[in-house]
């Protein structure tokens, strides 16, 4: 009678959708952040002053230009926190993927929310760039609003949703810490979740089997 051959069930794991791959996520919400970081480098406002304010150099320059890192500050570090934390989110175990993702959405609902006032209120939003250009706040002035705010209210609701999509997509993550391969791993001579007992070890076996036929076991 031979020894019998231990069975190891094993689970398969599912195959990872495209969406839910950890590079791709990551990469759509880096590009994200980095969009937005972009439209702030980009002229947001365009001011057009009387010449007399500003002198003869205001005709030539087409009026004044307000980048959006002056119309909007706080988009600029929100865009930064975006990217850090889905290059965190990478490297990151199960429950600091939550506390990332809700970092992200913040900071993508900040995004939105500057850029929306922006174009909500242009001449409040240039009030402060004509005030250091002409020493005078609270003029009221013809400003036209380029196409980049409206990127931006783009770029950080895309990258709201990307950051949600890390929620789901994180089941599919191969473990990062030891505490969350301790969930997926029993300890030895345990139980494995979805799985069997650990087999015997084969000489325990052929002793039991010596036993139970009336041999000696030695």
């Amino acid at each position: 009678m031979g020894e019998p051959e231990a069975v190891v069930k094993t689970t398969a794991r599912p195959a990872v959708p495209r969406w839910a791959r950890k590079s791709t996520l990551v990469l759509v919400i880096a590009a994200l952040a980095l969009a937005v970081f972009g439209t702030t480098t980009q002229t947001w406002l365009t001011v057009h002053l009387d010449p007399a304010q500003l002198g003869g150099a205001v005709a030539s320059q087409n009026g004044l230009q307000v980048q959006g890192s002056k119309a909007a500050t706080t988009v600029t570090a929100l865009a930064l926190v975006a990217l850090a934390g889905g290059l965190a989110a990478s490297i990151a175990g199960r429950v600091a993927r939550w506390v990332t993702t809700g970092i992200i959405v913040l900071a993508a609902a900040g995004i939105v929310a500057a850029a929306a006032v922006v174009l909500a209120d242009p001449l409040a939003a240039a009030q402060g760039s004509i005030a250091a250009a002409t020493g005078i706040s609270g003029s009221t002035v013809q400003v036209d609003v380029t196409v980049f705010p409206v990127l931006a209210v783009v770029a950080g609701s895309l990258l709201g949703i990307c950051a949600l999509a890390i929620v789901p997509a994180g089941r599919y993550w191969k473990s990062r810490t030891k505490y969350d391969a301790a969930a997926a791993t029993p300890a030895d001579g345990g139980t494995a979740v979805g799985g069997t007992t650990a087999a015997a070890p084969a000489d325990e076996i052929d002793s039991w089997d010596r036993l139970s036929r009336g041999d000696d076991p030695t």
